[in-house]
């Protein structure tokens, strides 16, 4: 009998990257890849790449962990995933990290932005509307572990401290500055005030390349003085910062290792994230069938150039393994010692899904435990899963082992109407809130939800009632 030429996985629901009415899709491996391939009836057939490691792909599928839940739900059941956002009672997963978006407005306009903002787009939120979305986050998750203040660009605000000030007299665990730094780099006053709110306060700063024409292309702009002038300010006062790397195939991804070694020599650099693009807002001269870049590459671009992280150190992130990958490391007097391929992966105590276990030395264990724990003792030889592979390790100990020296790498992967898969949006940890206090994905906010694309989302909705 013939065989088709590839290995059938797996059946999920996508969306058609046209229309974005949803679609069956089918999982399947071929030539060493993962792709999903779906057909909708009015558009046709798709195929679209989403990975290029199938046993990473595999292997992502034993790092799901029971789902933890917001107190609260914001919106009912009513026309099915992506079209109830949110949160509804179908999602899986409560939010890791809120972005609250104070403006629309921004000093640049960047080709590439999710949002669409520019200089001339919308306005700076009132205290009292940003209070009332501060507020529904807060009833969702009590405390929340991450809030990121975010836009267009935030530092531009004209109340800016007055909602740093909202935001630290709410329970918020850690507070994120989403910034592109020209504030930073030209005004020295600024960052110092920015320092009175450390600990607990992280500056996520854009950070996509060295290169002047790689800058142009994404931001529009050549920034390399400016990037280089927003780390000496923040190096100055040590204010922790997490260095956001957005990535174009072809573009800036061989300098992936490049900017993990730049970043490690940092005083105040904690991080670097990186975000391929996401097909999603404005996107100048981007073709998705050539530019897109899946975690999976992403994911071995690191090893190949990091000359830290192994094969074994980046490992998908439990609460969204599908989007999700993590590698920590300890850095000490220019020494730097990846961490995370020291677990035993395969130990997964029973009862105990968060709880992994080390099989190093002692010394080592030691070490680790007063890294990323506080609730268990080193001779337990058991650490929080939790703890360990979320957003921020838990650090809040004295001493010389801190915050300071835990150096991560993260791959945040958005899905978009290409790599869309409803099994993976329910996942989805990382959340917007909305101006009328829902609180949504960031994968599905960028595709229905932000300004004028509702209105197609309730095309959609009433196409839905109308078949039943």
């Amino acid at each position: 009998m013939p065989n088709r030429p590839y290995t059938y996985y797996d059946l999920t629901i996508s969306i058609c990257t046209k229309c974005l009415r949803k679609v069956e899709a089918k999982i399947i491996f071929e030539n060493g890849n993962v792709y999903m391939v779906k057909t909708c009836m009015k558009h046709g057939r798709e195929k679209v790449l989403i990975s290029t490691n199938i046993e990473y792909y595999k292997w992502c599928r034993d790092f799901i962990k029971p789902s933890e839940m917001p107190h609260r739900w914001n919106t009912p059941i009513k026309y099915g995933c992506p079209y109830d956002c949110g949160l509804c009672p179908d999602h899986e997963q409560h939010s890791c990290l809120t972005l609250l978006e104070i403006t629309e407005r921004c000093n640049l306009k960047c080709p590439i932005c999710y949002a669409e903002s520019s200089p001339q787009k919308g306005t700076f939120r009132s205290l009292e509307q940003i209070e009332f979305m501060l507020n529904a986050i807060v009833e969702n998750e009590k405390e929340p572990d991450i809030i990121q203040i975010s836009g267009g660009e935030p530092t531009i605000h004209p109340q800016f401290f007055e909602i740093l000030d909202l935001v630290k007299s709410k329970p918020v665990k850690h507070i994120m500055v989403n910034t592109n730094g020209l504030k930073i780099a030209n005004d020295k006053e600024f960052v110092k005030r920015l320092a009175t709110y450390l600990p607990g306060f992280e500056i996520y700063l854009q950070f996509d390349s060295f290169e002047a024409d790689a800058l142009k292309e994404l931001r529009g702009v050549d920034l390399t003085k400016i990037r280089q002038k927003a780390i000496d300010r923040l190096n100055e006062y040590n204010i922790s910062t997490t260095l956001v790397v957005t990535l174009k195939k072809g573009l800036n991804d061989h300098e992936v290792g490049k900017i993990i070694q730049y970043g490690l020599e940092q005083k105040c650099v904690r991080g670097v994230t990186f975000q391929p693009i996401q097909s999603a807002g404005r996107l100048e001269d981007f073709n998705p069938e050539t530019d897109r870049l899946t975690l999976s590459e992403v994911r071995q671009m690191i090893i190949d150039q990091s000359g830290v992280f192994g094969e074994k150190d980046m490992v998908p992130v439990p609460c969204h393994p599908d989007s999700l990958a993590m590698g920590y490391a300890f850095k000490k007097d220019g020494i730097v010692t990846p961490l995370t391929g020291m677990i035993d992966h395969n130990i997964l105590l029973e009862g105990e899904r968060n709880t992994i276990v080390f099989e190093q030395d002692e010394n080592i264990r030691n070490m680790i435990f007063n890294l990323f724990s506080l609730n268990h003792s080193p001779s337990s030889s058991a650490l929080s899963f939790k703890d360990l592979l979320c957003c921020l390790p838990k650090v809040d100990i004295p001493g010389e082992i801190g915050y300071d020296n835990v150096f991560r790498v993260i791959i945040m992967q958005f899905q978009d109407a290409h790599n869309f898969d409803v099994r993976s949006v329910k996942k989805s940890c990382v959340h917007i809130a909305h101006p009328d206090g829902r609180i949504i994905p960031f994968d599905t906010y960028n595709l229905f939800y932000r300004d004028e694309k509702e209105l197609e989302l309730k095309k959609i909705q009433e196409e839905i009632m109308l078949t039943r």
